[in-house]
């Protein structure tokens, strides 16, 4: 039975870790917070669910009530957020161009576009033999852990943002060990949320679409990742359903193998520090904006896919006009 560990906020700011498999929920005996019991994981040499067996676990939970009572709060975090880095992966599943050269081709004199050049790189280079270094796929950077926002939060449009729009994926979840190893703890559900109108207007502005908030579902699903994922989408405003959609991930459902994303986003030193976490995307194929919607400040976001048992939802606000002021010394 894989193993879901779950990060728990009491109302009185305690915080304990939840383990679950199937539909059995505990506490795992003292500890407090994932990224604490990942260090002492790799500290023993051991994998996280065998020092959760071994720890032990005690009381029983009702994941979905404390969902619903909003203490179930993102599955990593870190007390000094400036070590914790978003990044992501696009381009990465089978079927993820065709919204992406429609974005673009308008934009291209003629022939294949920049982003469909990439996928087929992808496709044929994207899942090397064991050992072997494939094609590097698309990379982006999202921010810190000030951009991370949890199951029930709010995803924030600046305001001089075009659009805010849903990404539902997977996201690797990962620590880096005190000999710069990293070590990847699991995956969660995820919404990536990125300015897609930015984004059409001019691939090279890529950078400044992503650079926006994330959200990740509550729980951390430990062990080997699943090879076939397939979840639902939707978009839910005024208490109605206006988009729906299936989504498809997991390797088999990817042009790129998670271990040929995870070694061209590692490979450079900066993402190896000792300490550091990192939440890094995998890619999706499916957008509302694809199929012509557009968003507005309070719909909910909704995704949800087994093998994860809880659904992330987020609410969309915008925030007000913030002065930018540079100072000359």
């Amino acid at each position: 039975m894989a193993l879901r560990l779950v990060q728990y906020r009491g109302k009185d700011g305690a915080r304990r870790v939840i383990a679950a498999r199937e539909d059995e929920a505990s506490f795992v005996a003292g500890a407090t917070d994932i990224r604490s019991l990942a260090a002492r994981a790799i500290a023993d040499g051991l994998g996280l669910a065998e020092l959760v067996d071994r720890i032990g676990l005690e009381g029983s939970v009702d994941l979905e009530a404390e969902l619903a009572a909003g203490t179930l709060i993102a599955p990593i975090d870190h007390d000094d957020p400036a070590h914790l880095t978003l990044t992501g992966t696009g381009l990465t599943h089978l079927g993820s161009a065709e919204g992406r050269d429609r974005m673009h081709r308008q934009a291209a004199a003629e022939g294949q576009t920049d982003s469909m050049r990439m996928f087929l790189e992808g496709v044929a280079g994207g899942k090397p033999a064991p050992g072997a270094v494939g094609q590097q796929p698309e990379w982006f950077y999202k921010g810190d852990g000030t951009m991370l926002v949890g199951p029930g939060g709010m995803l924030d449009m600046p305001a001089f943002a075009q659009d805010g729009g849903e990404e539902p994926e997977l996201a690797g979840l990962y620590l880096v060990g005190p000999d710069g190893t990293p070590h990847r703890l699991g995956l969660c559900l995820a919404n990536e949320y990125s300015d897609h109108v930015t984004e059409r207007h001019n691939y090279l502005w890529l950078a400044h679409s992503k650079l926006r908030q994330a959200a990740l579902g509550p729980e951390l699903l430990v062990g080997d990742p699943p090879e076939d994922v397939r979840g639902s989408s939707r978009i839910v405003r005024d208490g109605a359903i206006l988009w729906e959609k299936p989504f498809l991930t997991g390797e088999a459902n990817m042009s790129h193998s998670l271990a040929n994303l995870e070694h061209h986003h590692f490979k450079y030193p900066l993402f190896r520090r000792p300490g550091d976490v990192h939440v890094h995307f995998f890619g999706t194929a499916t957008l509302s904006f694809a199929d012509g919607i557009r968003t507005e400040p309070g719909d909910i976001f909704e995704i949800e896919a087994p093998p994860f048992r809880l659904p992330l939802r987020n609410l969309l606000a915008r925030r007000p006009e913030e002065a930018v002021t540079v100072r000359k010394l």
